[in-house]
């Protein structure tokens, strides 16, 4: 017998209207907006042709389910279930603030503040739990798992510190993990290629 091989598909969800104002989003509900639905449509179609899934997880969250259903539709997947362990971190206070409106209200020294945000190291151990029942779950299987940029980012850093000591994830990027006997790789990070012919 080979070695049990999964493979994990993080996807961040498509760009909403908070993104494009650059407001902080946290769990604050936030759909879609139309350039996010055409981003998610563009990553289906890229998805279909570049090797079969087979499952899709989602956050609980509406951009990320949105997200989700627009690739299930495509790929005739139907989404498997929905995770709230890969929601986006808990911004607390800061939610649907920018940072001009934190510098205004808590000065530059915000970050600094008890405003009620989720601990990264909580954030990343929500994600890390997550991947670790996965790979028990759907071994041997190709999983994709639509999600949000500091889930994502902060799980990398958990996982793979020394390769990740910094993240950035784009909408509906693609960031490819394989697990073999319990170690981690990462083969393909924040690629957005499916967005280079798609006019914003």
């Amino acid at each position: 017998m080979g070695e049990l091989l999964t493979t994990v598909g993080f996807i961040r969800h498509g760009i909403t209207e908070w993104n494009e104002l650059k407001r902080a989003q946290g769990i604050s509900d936030i759909p879609l907006n139309q350039t996010g639905k055409k981003q998610a449509l563009a990553l289906a179609n890229r998805l279909s042709v570049e090797g079969k899934w087979d499952v899709i997880i989602t956050s609980d969250l509406s951009r990320a389910k949105e997200t989700a259903q627009i690739i299930s539709d495509q790929l005739d997947l139907p989404i498997s279930g929905y995770d709230k362990r890969i929601r986006e971190i808990n911004c607390g206070e800061i939610e649907g603030t920018t940072e001009e409106e934190r510098l205004q209200k808590w000065g530059c020294t915000w970050r600094k503040l008890e405003l009620g945000m989720e601990k990264f190291t909580d954030v990343s151990k929500r994600g890390s739990d997550f991947l670790e029942e996965a790979v028990i779950t759907y071994k041997d299987k190709r999983v994709l798992v639509v999600s949000h940029g500091a889930l994502i980012g902060l799980t990398l850093r958990r996982l793979l510190p020394e390769k990740f000591t910094s993240t950035l994830i784009d909408n509906t990027s693609v960031t490819i993990l394989e697990n073999i006997e319990n170690q981690w790789d990462c083969t393909l990070y924040n690629c957005t290629k499916h967005l280079e012919e798609f006019i914003q």
